[in-house]
């Protein structure tokens, strides 16, 4: 019969196999700082069990991750370990609890779903049918418009006279 994880004086905590493991491969926290490149700062409170200094919940678990594999520790049975210390504590694990979804969301999927190869070409067939609606309505303004309008007088100006007797010639 296995005894459920919430008697936890019975088995060591993630902190704890985490710290006997680096003990017993003889390392310091300073080695495990040059391998991670995790801060000493976060190796620290992992070896202690205070989650409170992370932001967030996946955050405990990358660095649990990479510093249990680093110890060649069995990685999925700490990582289950850790979220059960996480749902003790207080702090959600990422696994445990499904995103709510908005109406954001499900419109971005939808548009996630469609490929590059249909959106491109549609795209294209608007555009071009956008210039040729454009084309269009400028020549059918253009085709419209008085070409006298605008114009000022031109270089022949009628004579003052009624017209009824044409100018006679000057000669010198």
């Amino acid at each position: 019969m296995r005894l459920p994880i919430r008697y936890s004086f019975l088995v060591p905590t993630v902190g704890e196999q985490l710290r006997s493991a680096r003990e017993a491969q003889e390392l310091e926290l300073h080695d495990i700082v040059d391998l991670t490149k995790i801060q000493s700062d976060h190796l620290r409170a992992l070896e202690e069990g205070d989650y409170s200094i992370f932001s967030a919940p996946v955050y405990i678990r990358g660095f649990v991750r990479t510093y249990a594999t680093l110890l060649k520790l069995d990685t999925s049975k700490i990582l289950e370990q850790l979220g059960h210390e996480l749902a003790d504590s207080g702090q959600v694990d990422p696994l445990l609890v499904r995103p709510e979804k908005k109406f954001l969301d499900a419109v971005m999927f939808q548009l996630s779903r469609f490929s590059r190869r249909l959106i491109w070409p549609a795209a294209g067939t608007a555009a071009a049918a956008l210039v040729v609606v454009v084309a269009y309505v400028l020549w059918t303004h253009h085709r419209n418009v008085d070409p006298t309008i605008g114009l000022g007088a031109g270089l022949y100006q009628m004579p003052t006279n009624s017209g009824e007797i044409l100018p006679l010639p000057v000669t010198r």
